[in-house]
């Protein structure tokens, strides 16, 4: 069977929330009878995404407040 898991790519010190940050990426690994297969990215989130949801200020792309800014770019 396969199975998923949210797997961090790059970290780094977000300004907007004074923290380390991660992004991360949900990745699909194959089922052990299909050992080929390469694993799949499937969607991509910023570790503090949901807390910068709750901020009054539009944050960046990962929290989907601000499409203009992408702090891991």
């Amino acid at each position: 069977m396969a199975w998923v898991m949210w797997k961090p790519i790059k970290e780094q010190r977000c300004e907007r929330m004074d923290e380390e940050v991660a992004l991360e990426a949900r990745i699909v690994y194959a089922a052990e009878f299909l050992p080929d297969q390469p694993p799949r990215i499937l969607a991509h989130r910023c570790s503090k995404g949901l807390e910068c949801n709750q901020m009054d200020t539009p944050t960046c792309i990962w929290a989907g407040t601000l499409p203009g800014y992408d702090p891991f770019a």
